[in-house]
């Protein structure tokens, strides 16, 4: 893919402010239990990194001192104030901008990483996001992913279909249950690296977004 320039975007072009409320108190009750996999998704990064969908920023406080800079991009305004403020107390310097994940607001190849964590399931366009990440990370560069997609069990997965085709985007903020972040990286030209699958919660009930995967993919060194 060769360089260009980002495409303007609408400083809220998301606006789900009831949605936005509700994630942020169940994603800080959540906290016990995916804090541990945001950490195992920032370890070991460096250099500069961009955040698609960093929501109210839960993930700045896992970033290594090795990091350089984050730029934080959240469309959503509750979600990037909420973010701003989490930002002030982080270890590495975090800039929280507007934008979207199918339209970065930043140049082309200034990355060494990128990372998206539950924001894929949420994304319009997922095909135009991820080209837009691999866009802004140098080549060679690493994309951290923390996802929830696609049941293996057909008995889930045809639930999961349904849902995602009436009631589960309206009611979760464009959230679908049923994608597959695997596929899609791997057709939008990224080198996957290891990842693993498990469910959240690991005991219990399996929900609709039970079904996690963590990893690691590439941009490839010569597009």
């Amino acid at each position: 893919m060769s360089p260009r320039s980002p495409r303007p975007v609408s400083r809220d072009i998301v606006h789900h402010p009831v949605f936005a409320r509700f994630y942020a108190r169940q994603s800080v009750a959540a906290e016990p239990v995916i804090g541990a996999h945001r950490k195992a998704l920032l370890a070991g990064l460096s250099g500069r990194v961009i955040e698609i969908g960093a929501g109210n920023g839960l993930n700045f406080a896992y970033y290594p001192r090795a990091v350089s800079e984050v730029v934080a991009i959240e469309p959503e305004h509750l979600l990037r104030r909420l973010a701003v403020a989490a930002a002030l107390r982080a270890d590495v310097p975090v800039d929280v901008v507007p934008g979207a994940a199918e339209a970065l607001p930043v140049k082309s190849e200034a990355f060494d990483a990128a990372v998206v964590s539950l924001v894929l399931c949420s994304v319009r366009d997922v095909p135009r996001a991820l080209g837009e990440i691999r866009r802004v990370l140098r080549p060679g560069g690493e994309l951290r992913f923390f996802e929830h997609g696609k049941a293996p069990g057909t008995l889930m997965s045809t639930a999961q279909r349904v849902l995602d085709r009436t009631v589960w985007p309206p009611l979760f903020g464009g959230c679908h249950v049923g994608r597959d972040p695997l596929a899609a990286l791997r057709a939008a030209g990224f080198a996957l690296g290891a990842h693993r699958r498990f469910l959240v919660p690991a005991r219990g009930p399996r929900l609709p977004t039970s079904y996690c995967v963590l990893g690691t993919a590439r941009r490839p060194d010569a597009d």
